[in-house]
């Protein structure tokens, strides 16, 4: 599915061309699937019966039963009759809905089978909320989407039939995992229907000890000799007993030998002889495809069948198209009519039986040799020429026409598809069997972005040049590639690269180029494919934050972020997102950065892009609001899957963020040589960001004064620049620490984050204030500069600058005044040392030690309890437990005391 927004084209970059507010996008639900494709509506039509189809009362009357339980599950071989006996039962339910979904090689995709399944409930009348939403990833899914129609279907008056047909075609446990989900919780409001050839994945064991279970099976589904007497009566053959016995023994009664048996017997001579010497092993049912069914047609029809053998489904204009003639729409009918394994699934639309395919496929390459690739091309052009892409770039592979191939997909904009949306990974297998095949801009290009899409950059980069010079060289007259597309395309991908690379400049050219090929290009090519300026606009603003252009990156970012959502533009709007929660964050913004982030992550779920599919900024960017409120293990999770992101998405940013967050976590934990090694390993780039260079600057110091090489971490500030903010902050906190406190006022002076940056730099701002205040003696200035840094700390659930900043703040943050430091007090009475405080009863658990930390921090019981996902009742439990440690009985004694026990 594409999305589409107003204007001529998609948006602009910010700064370099005009801008398009986007408008919505069409409905999904009704028009199409995961891919952007049409439903295939026959998918959903319950199958049209022949007229010699035998109705067998035994079975209708078992597969009643199907009413009565939850599930119900006709398992059978390739040929047994499944399908035409459920699709019989079903057409005689006429006060019950019954959603038919003829599951597809798809099916394996969990987003395709249940946006198929959804249709298909809607095909059939059934009608479902809103809020169960659509899958826009055809291999993902969420659990909310079964779990929110699941609570539809239970709350149904009658229930509705679901048959899935050919479910041994999904083979993905999740699906089955999730079906089984939706058929525990749908109630009565569901009866579920499995036609398959294979046993299912679902838990059959505890349905079926529930007695919730209908089964039929291959031994059932056997025809009787008087079933199959009947049967072979409705094919013209009055055979005696004796004869039936015979072929029902060699048959076993298999539904499709029988019609098969009674088809050639028709034909023969003698049928009672011809029956007795069918033998009904796969061989023989070849050679009697081929000899009876296929020789049968005159040579035309016959050239016919083997040519679109290639096909999976074939209307007839690509028929003709295929095969070189004119009349392929009556003669497909007339074989349809004649049951010549030609299958017409509705709208015009056929498929030949797939053991008769497999035979004719084989038979082709024995009759045609090296026929099969030309029958490829020509489909692939016929499907080019009628828009449906992917077919075309399937069969366009499967004549090895990578020109052809590379070059429709260049020409349609397409190249975005690699790096977003639901053709990822399928686009990256089809041209993994390229190689080195094709010459010319479009397979140059194609690599490329292959390269790129794993995040090689020195392998995408010299594709890329080798593109370039093609583009160059030629004028386009002789290459199959429009060179606008091809143009765009290079531009797009030279903006990945750069980011890649951590060039600005070049980036920032690359989107000029791309801007400058809009009017050039089709408007509904731009419109089909908004991916790839979101993508452009993601590069450009990733490389503006590298550059420390926060102002410009937010912008471009921004513009990214405000597309219209689709599946085709979520990956680059999930990236932006997170990013602009990054700058927040780098701003000191902790609050405003966490709801970016989680608005980054519903972006990643509402299409079902499953990690490792998404950026991973965002959790890099919660990874280091945990560090910040001390929550160290929750930081350790996110940091750890904030290294799963695309590989097309790890430029400098990510991994210096990454490096960063690392570091201050060490430092968290009392590591300064882990957090020293971690900023040290540096992160390669063409150019050098003046943030991360400040920010590194800042860890590192950090870590060699906590290592207690004072002279060491004042040098290394140097390296901060002057008008990164929090950076400057940061060098401050470490020049006072350091015994510096007039360079590290110097600084805050000159720096003035209030009003220019957010909490987390703002407070640890007021707190070196505060320190200078306390070690000159001023009390009151230092509580005040306390005081603002708690008030400000406190919404932002801010801990790490308290913890950093030693036992110097104690005083101030306990009730009442600070008791005079010794050495210098001003109090007329004898200095008294404190009796020393009286042992722990038991040593505190680790979610005691949370508790106290947040009454330090002044929260409440609820407070507390939201901040650590818990009820009320845990905290107060965990409250009573750490008060009897302490020997207290008092919120203030229970934080004193862990003070002067160094437990917080």
């Amino acid at each position: 599915m594409t999305t589409a927004h107003q204007g001529d084209g998609p948006p602009a970059v910010e700064g370099i061309g005009g801008s398009h507010e986007p408008h919505d996008m069409h409905d999904p639900h009704d028009v199409h699937d995961p891919h952007g494709d049409p439903f295939l509506r026959t998918r959903f039509a319950v199958p049209a019966r022949p007229v010699t189809f035998l109705r067998r009362a035994r079975l209708a009357g078992h597969l009643d039963q199907a009413l009565r339980t939850p599930l119900t599950m006709v398992n059978g071989s390739a040929g047994a009759g499944k399908t035409l006996l459920v699709a019989d039962w079903a057409a005689e339910l006429d006060e019950l809905p019954v959603a038919w979904l003829t599951t597809d090689a798809d099916g394996q995709d969990p987003g395709m089978f249940w946006a198929y399944l959804l249709q298909a409930l809607r095909t059939s009348g059934v009608p479902l909320p809103e809020d169960v939403g659509f899958p826009a990833d055809a291999h993902r899914v969420g659990a909310a989407l079964p779990a929110r129609l699941a609570a539809a279907l239970s709350g149904r008056d009658r229930p509705v039939v679901v048959v899935l047909d050919e479910f041994d075609r999904v083979t993905a446990p999740e699906v089955a995992e999730q079906l089984d989900f939706l058929l525990r919780h749908s109630g009565p409001g569901l009866r579920l229907v499995l036609v398959t050839r294979t046993e299912p994945l679902l838990p059959l064991h505890r349905h079926r000890t529930a007695g919730e279970l209908t089964e039929i099976r291959d031994a059932e589904l056997a025809f009787t000799p008087e079933e199959a007497a009947l049967l072979l009566e409705a094919h013209g053959l009055d055979l005696p007993p004796a004869a039936v016995r015979g072929v029902v023994r060699r048959t076993r009664g298999w539904a499709a030998g029988l019609r098969l048996c009674a088809l050639a017997a028709g034909e023969a001579p003698d049928p009672e002889i011809y029956l007795k010497e069918f033998e009904a092993d796969r061989s023989a049912i070849a050679d009697f495809l081929l000899a009876e069914v296929l020789k049968r047609q005159d040579d035309g029809t016959q050239e016919l069948l083997l040519r679109v053998s290639v096909l999976d489904r074939f209307g007839p204009g690509l028929a003709n198209a295929v095969t070189g003639r004119a009349d392929a729409e009556a003669v497909l009918a007339r074989l349809h009519r004649c049951n010549a394994f030609v299958q017409h699934l509705g709208h015009g639309v056929y498929r030949l039986h797939p053991l008769f395919g497999e035979i004719l496929r084989a038979h082709l390459r024995m009759r045609r040799p090296g026929l099969e690739p030309e029958l490829h091309r020509r489909a692939a052009v016929s499907l080019r020429r009628a828009g449906a892409l992917p077919a075309a770039l399937g069969h366009g592979a499967a004549a090895d026409d990578w020109e052809f191939t590379a070059g429709a997909l260049v020409d349609d904009l397409a190249l975005g598809q690699f790096f977003t949306g639901p053709r990822s990974d399928t686009l990256a297998g089809l041209f993994a069997r390229m190689g080195r095949q094709g010459t010319g801009p479009a397979p140059e290009l194609v690599r490329a972005a292959g390269r790129l899409s794993r995040g090689e950059l020195g392998g995408g980069l010299t594709h890329l040049r080798r593109a370039r010079r093609h583009l160059r060289d030629h004028d386009g007259s002789t290459d199959p590639v429009d060179p606008a597309a091809a143009r765009l395309s290079c531009a797009f991908l030279e903006a990945l690269a750069a980011r890649l690379a951590g060039a600005p400049d070049a980036a920032e050219d690359a989107v000029r180029a791309a801007e400058a090929l809009r009017d050039v290009v089709p408007v509904e090519l731009l419109d089909r494919h908004p991916e790839l300026f979101a993508l452009l606009l993601d590069h450009v603003g990733s490389t503006r934050l590298w550059a420390g252009d926060f102002t410009g990156a937010r912008s471009a970012l921004a513009r990214a972020a405000d597309l219209a959502p689709g599946a085709a533009t979520a990956l680059p709007r999930e990236d932006a997102l997170g990013r602009l929660g990054l700058i927040d964050c780098l701003n000191g913004w902790l609050r405003r950065a966490e709801r970016t982030a989680h608005e980054a992550l519903a972006e990643t779920e509402r299409f079902g892009l499953a990690r490792p599919g998404g950026s991973g900024v965002e959790r890099l960017v919660l990874a280091a609001v945990a560090v910040e409120r001390e929550e160290l293990g929750q930081a350790q999770a996110l940091l750890d899957t904030a290294a799963e992101s695309h590989p097309a998405l790890r430029d400098p940013v990510l991994e210096a963020g990454r490096a960063l967050t690392a570091a201050r976590l060490h430092l968290a934990r009392g590591e300064p040589g882990s957090a020293w090694k971690a900023v040290r390993t540096g992160v390669r780039a063409d150019t050098e960001s003046p943030w991360v260079r400040g920010e590194t600057a800042v860890v590192a110091a950090a870590a060699r004064l906590a290592e207690g090489r004072a002279q060491a971490a004042a040098a290394l500030l140097s390296e901060v620049p002057r008008d990164q903010v929090a950076c400057v902050v940061g060098a401050a906190w470490v020049q006072l620490a350091a015994g510096r406190p007039a360079a590290a006022l110097g600084l805050l002076d000159q720096a003035a984050p209030e009003g220019r940056a957010g909490p987390a730099v703002t407070v640890r701002a007021a707190l070196v204030r505060a320190r200078a205040a306390d070690a000159a003696g001023d009390g009151a200035a230092a509580r005040r500069h306390v005081e603002r840094a708690v008030a400000e700390a406190r919404p932002e659930r801010l801990r790490r600058p308290f913890t950093e900043a030693g036992p110097w703040l104690r005083p101030y943050l306990t009730a009442g005044r600070p008791a005079p430091r010794a050495g210098r007090s001003r109090g007329t009475g004898p200095h008294r040392n404190p009796a020393p405080p009286p042992p722990l009863v038991g040593e505190l658990s680790g979610r005691e030690r949370d508790v106290l930390r947040r009454l330090a921090l002044a929260m409440s019981t609820e407070e507390i309890a939201a901040d650590l996902y818990v009820s009320v009742n845990t905290v107060k439990t965990h409250l009573k437990s750490a008060y009897r440690k302490l020997s207290v009985g008092r919120r203030n004694e229970a934080v004193r005391r862990a003070r002067e026990l160094d437990l917080l």
